[in-house]
């Protein structure tokens, strides 16, 4: 039996007058990759931010590993991580240094931290620049330990904010080894991005997000064969047939 280990209901979000997120509903199933997707503006990052407890949220139910958003915030903070899209890093510090800031700031001892930031690191196959300075790390490596950032404190659920935007393919590679990696060993990923072929190859469903709403969700098999026989249709031609062909900004 499936387990929903997220579970958002009617959730409501202005901004003044504007509405960017009216009555979105979905849940994620324990140890699924799920992808948020949809053009800029569509109402993803301010979602993820009131699940993430960021956001407070005007209206709706946001219940994650059973516990309420509304009731329970803190119970639901130490136990996700967050990998935002912009890169949280102190440049001046080291690889290792940073990762022990950051698992102090999660409430794990000084040790702890050192430990679990030395697994992480070799997860992401950097220990031997654990002592480096970020501000001499490729984009790749600076991703990759934003990543292993997010892993601190053993998060049961992770939000992965465009975990591979601008990056080399040999690091984008190793970051859905590492992605598939954490699936199998039970976490639950929230996953949002803009390379359709990501999440084609990386998520069991996804939602597609536009003004606010969510105008579509399935596995991407599915929804490729909605359109077209699904060993022909690509992801981005049924996001660009849900969403539209005009810029977003």
């Amino acid at each position: 039996m499936v387990e929903e280990f997220v579970v958002v209901s009617d959730l409501q979000k202005s901004f003044n007058e504007h509405k960017a997120v009216d009555g979105v509903s979905f849940s994620v199933h324990k140890g699924e990759i799920f992808g948020l997707l949809g053009p800029n503006g569509a109402g993803k990052t301010t979602t993820i931010r009131m699940l993430s407890t960021v956001l407070v949220a005007d209206g709706g139910e946001i219940t994650i590993g059973g516990h309420s958003m509304q009731r329970e915030s803190a119970a639901i903070r130490s136990i996700i991580g967050v990998c935002p899209q912009e890169l949280a890093l102190y440049d001046d510090l080291s690889a290792l240094d940073n990762m022990v800031f950051f698992g102090r700031m999660a409430g794990m001892t000084g040790l702890e931290a050192k430990e679990q930031a030395m697994a992480n690191l070799k997860l992401m196959g950097l220990v031997d620049r654990a002592k480096g300075k970020v501000a001499k790390f490729s984009g790749g490596m600076k991703r990759r330990i934003n990543l292993a950032i997010a892993l601190m404190g053993n998060p049961q659920l992770v939000f992965l904010d465009e975990p591979t935007v601008g990056i080399d393919p040999q690091s984008r590679n190793h970051i859905y080894e590492n992605i598939l990696g954490l699936q199998k060993k039970g976490m639950t990923i929230l996953y949002t991005t803009h390379y359709m072929e990501e999440a084609d190859r990386l998520c069991n469903r996804v939602a597609i997000m536009d003004g606010g709403k969510i105008i579509a969700m399935d596995t991407p098999h599915q929804l490729k064969s909605q359109i077209g026989p699904p060993e022909k249709v690509t992801l981005e031609e049924v996001f660009l047939r849900l969403t539209g062909r005009s810029l977003r900004d």
